[in-house]
């Protein structure tokens, strides 16, 4: 299946019953895969609407936003699921968005 149909066939159920978390990340991830990364970060931020307890969303938005020029918007969204990963105990994406976090810091200063 070609990066355009799957993003399609996604696109199609958006808004229907499976509409949820899962579908946009699904979404986002195909997006940002495809090289849309400001189209994926809106639909990310869709999927946290959803679910504002996905882990998995805040780490795939913090790299759409970087993807997208938004260093800002990269930093924040990681700094929310490290807070979520904590609360939730998922110590693997909360070990990964803090190595994100502490990379763009250190580039941002350096």
């Amino acid at each position: 299946m070609s990066k355009d149909t799957l993003i399609a066939s996604l696109r199609s159920q958006c808004g229907g019953p499976r509409d949820g978390a899962l579908l946009r990340y699904a979404l986002g991830n195909a997006l940002l895969d495809a090289g849309d990364a400001a189209a994926a970060a809106d639909e990310l931020r869709h999927a946290l609407r959803f679910d504002p307890r996905y882990s998995a969303a805040w780490k795939l938005l913090g790299k759409a936003c970087l993807a997208a020029d938004d260093r800002a918007g990269a930093a924040e969204a990681w700094r929310q699921g490290i807070a979520v990963a904590l609360e939730r105990g998922d110590k693997q994406a909360e070990k990964e968005m803090t190595v994100f976090l502490r990379r763009l810091e250190r580039t941002d200063r350096g």
